[in-house]
């Protein structure tokens, strides 16, 4: 059965009709020696095998059906799996300018949208591996669980699992995609009718009971819907306004022990200390160019994904509101953070994500445009592995995620790896323009949070 991209990952893909809105995300491993080269191929190997749009491409469907997957009749393993040599001095910044490349880069939409490189040659004999991806294929949670069957806990070598059969790929008709349209659109309209036929008794007895609770409720249902899609007409601050293709990579590591200290000192959770920091570095770069900032538009992915939930996929939800970037206390700011964080993870919009983003879909680029070009910024927390890992036999040192911008000045993604949070920086240079100056002033706004728990 052909299978139709979610609503939400169709969003994702229409946006990059502007280049400057392109959803790839890229992490970087660093590891400790270069890994046994034909394990590597294999486990990548097994993934694709597991996962089936590990060997799938987008296919247009006639509208209003969104696009689908299909297997790649031509898929090359050797195409998604490359090996280079370290450039330069094999530096961390020399990792680093690989990994921007790979970020500005787009997919060859003919083929499945992943690509890993292993670099070898690296200083004090390390490697590196730089892996880049679409995010309709996976949110950060699900890349986790999908490196889990990457790596190894143990350095040793052991017997694997079987690889699973290669999918039998069939060549679809040329009436097969207008054949699985009309029965998409056929099903998507019969759910709809079913649900209202379920829905409208009880509505009109809560409405007959309770009318003043139903219409409130509908009001606020209505309310949250409304912030979640209404266009943002200019960005919270006066400096970072412009937007571009290019980017700028840079990373930095946050002891995890001590944010999560510094957040339940105030009240919080890891994840609005991790905002905090964010936020306490952007007043400080506003701070050193002279400009006056108060609250800022975040995005921030929320994660919608359940015990249920196969591995991989995407399964977030993409929730815009402001934080006081301006407020200089971190323990106040962490305060406010968590309040405003609640909150959102409490808006009535979320069991209705799929049906906004559908709507979204049929909206024209440049509203969509609005919606998301005058986000200030994104700040993503990822839970990672818990425990030291081994990719073909190399112990992996530190990984690094680096979300895309999606129309903000910058995006810091967090990902934790044993009691490290490391986080992933990446500007765009338009609206930042002094990269060392930016990134002084977010370690100094992580300093500051950090404090708290000294």
């Amino acid at each position: 059965m052909t299978e139709f991209m979610r609503n939400s990952d169709a969003f994702t893909w229409a946006m990059e009709s502007d280049p400057r809105l392109r959803s790839t995300v890229v992490t970087v491993v660093l590891l400790e020696r270069s890994p046994d080269w034909d394990e590597v191929c294999e486990r990548l190997d097994l993934i694709s095998r597991k996962l089936p749009m590990f060997r799938q491409r987008v296919v247009a469907s006639p509208p209003p059906a969104p696009p689908r997957w299909e297997y790649d009749p031509d898929f090359d393993l050797d195409y998604h799996i490359r090996r280079a040599a370290a450039p330069g001095a094999g530096t961390l910044d020399d990792v680093l300018k690989m990994a921007r490349l790979a970020e500005m880069q787009d997919f060859d939409r003919a083929r499945p949208l992943w690509e890993t490189t292993l670099i070898d040659g690296l200083e004090n004999g390390g490697a590196g591996m730089v892996c880049k991806f679409h995010h309709a294929l996976t949110d950060g949670i699900g890349g986790v669980q999908i490196a889990m069957n990457l790596f190894n806990v143990s350095e040793d070598r052991y017997e694997h699992e079987p690889l699973p059969p290669e999918p039998e790929i069939s060549k679809p008709s040329w009436l097969s995609g207008y054949r699985d349209t009309w029965h998409y659109d056929t099903d998507v309209l019969g759910n709809a009718l079913t649900g209202l036929v379920k829905s409208a008794p009880r509505l009109a007895y809560n409405t007959v009971r309770r009318p003043v609770a139903t219409a409130r409720s509908a009001a606020d249902t209505a309310a949250s819907i409304f912030r979640t899609v209404r266009p943002i007409g200019q960005t919270g601050s006066p400096l970072v306004k412009n937007r571009s293709k290019i980017r700028r990579l840079g990373v930095h590591d946050v002891p995890r022990p001590l944010l999560l200290e510094a957040a339940h000192r105030c009240d919080g959770a890891l994840n609005d200390a991790f905002v905090a920091g964010v936020a306490g570095g952007l007043r400080r770069y506003h701070e050193k160019h002279g400009a006056e900032v108060g609250d800022l538009h975040l995005t921030m992915p929320i994660s919608l994904r359940t015990k249920a939930d196969a591995m991989g996929g995407n399964r977030i939800t993409l929730m815009r509101f402001d934080v006081p970037v301006g407020e200089a206390d971190p323990a106040a700011r962490i305060r406010a953070i968590h309040q405003r964080t609640g909150a959102v993870r409490g808006e009535k919009s979320m069991p209705y994500t799929q049906l906004i983003a559908g709507a979204l879909n049929l909206m024209p680029r440049w509203y969509i445009g609005a919606v998301l070009r005058h986000v200030d910024f994104l700040a993503s927390d990822v839970p990672g592995v818990p425990v030291p890992v081994f990719l073909g036999g190399a112990p992996v040192r530190a990984q690094y995620a680096f979300g895309p911008t999606i129309g903000s000045s910058v995006n810091v993604t967090l990902l934790t790896y044993v009691d490290t949070c490391a986080l992933g920086i990446n500007v765009d240079t338009a609206a930042i323009p002094d990269y060392d100056v930016f990134y002084d002033a977010i370690v100094a706004g992580f300093d500051e949070v950090l404090a708290l728990a000294r």
